[in-house]
């Protein structure tokens, strides 16, 4: 059964062009071609990246955040309480108004002590600064290696200008090692993010200098992102990538399935660009307008001094209703006569 699958899976008809087989590509005269199993090297590559992440956050990241001045917030505790810890565990973080009310009478807290008990908790959850900071740093730094690596290693090819190029003799292309050996460190990083999936992180890219208080150096780079997404993703990939990988090969060889879901999977990630690219302008936008006060992704975090705000403005919002720990402001104002 495996190896009947095993056979319709790499039936040559589907991933190479006509009159070509897999005999085709086998290593012969001191030319090596890629193969399939060339990808089990990615594995232990992988445990490798997870050893020198927790040496480089150990000995790089935290010295560095020390450097920057990345300090904690002080965090307040919710007290225990069975009640909300047990609802808190098994039905939401975020209660709505009809589960305060409920959860007030349950524990004997009024609603805004509820909420406030909710808010500290989810914030326990969260990511400490440091954490943040550290393993950003990891992704900053690898991606830019890889970037001037990569760059580095294809410079001086001929199809780097010319993508005609990239077809000539396919696909009976022996591989370079320079570009082997990118393709299995990429791929190799990559598993290791999956593996470390479960502790790293949610929502993160290059915010070491958002997690520093770089607010300015922070912008600045999120502009020079915008501008280089834009050109790389919504006219380099449409207009230069994705016409190779169209047009070029139907001059050579049929087209056959490897060639449709090769262009498909191409397709969706250009979609994906378009989808993103009008996050970023969206984003862009509200920065420009003065909209934008910070990530519009991020959660507030109560510390001390947002304690100290909430007590001051008590009185004023103590008989409001509450949604989520913050009171419900009336909008439906008469109009004066």
């Amino acid at each position: 059964m495996l190896q009947t699958l095993y056979d319709h899976f790499w039936w040559e008809r589907l991933w190479l062009p006509v009159n070509l087989t897999w005999a085709d590509l086998e290593d012969r005269d001191g030319r090596v071609y890629a193969k399939a199993s060339d990808l089990y090297i990615t594995l232990p590559l992988a445990l490798l990246f997870l050893i020198i992440r927790y040496f480089f956050e150990l000995y790089v990241a935290t010295p560095l955040a020390a450097l920057l001045n990345v300090k904690e917030k002080t965090r307040l505790r919710a007290p225990l309480n069975p009640t909300l810890e047990h609802f808190y565990l098994t039905s939401g973080k975020q209660p709505k108004q009809a589960e305060v009310e409920l959860l007030s009478r349950q524990s004997g807290l009024s609603g805004r002590q509820v909420e406030r008990w909710f808010r500290r908790r989810r914030n326990q959850d969260r990511p400490s600064l440091l954490k943040k900071f550290r393993e950003a740093s990891w992704r900053f730094t690898f991606y830019l290696i890889a970037f001037i690596a990569g760059m580095a290693v294809i410079v001086d090819k001929p199809w780097f200008y010319d993508m005609r190029k990239v077809w000539e003799g396919y696909p009976i292309q022996s591989v370079i090692p320079s570009q082997y050996w990118y393709y299995m460190i990429e791929l190799s990083f990559y598993w290791s993010l999956l593996f470390s999936i479960a502790s790293d992180v949610k929502r993160k890219s290059a915010k070491m200098f958002n997690y520093a208080g770089w607010k300015n150096t922070c912008n600045n780079i999120f502009i020079v992102f915008a501008i280089v997404f834009i050109i790389t993703r919504l006219v380099i990939l449409p207009f230069w990538i994705l016409h190779c990988t169209l047009v070029y090969p139907l001059e050579l060889y049929p087209a056959f399935f490897g060639y449709y879901f090769f262009n498909f999977m191409m397709g969706v990630l250009q979609l994906l660009h378009i989808f993103w690219a009008y996050l970023i302008l969206r984003m862009a936008h509200k920065f420009i307008t003065g909209k934008l006060v910070e990530d519009e992704r991020s959660d507030r975090e109560e510390t001390e001094s947002s304690e100290g705000e909430e007590a001051a403005a008590g009185g004023g919002a103590k008989s409001r209703p509450l949604a989520n720990g913050h009171p419900i402001l009336n909008n439906n104002h008469r109009k004066n006569d």
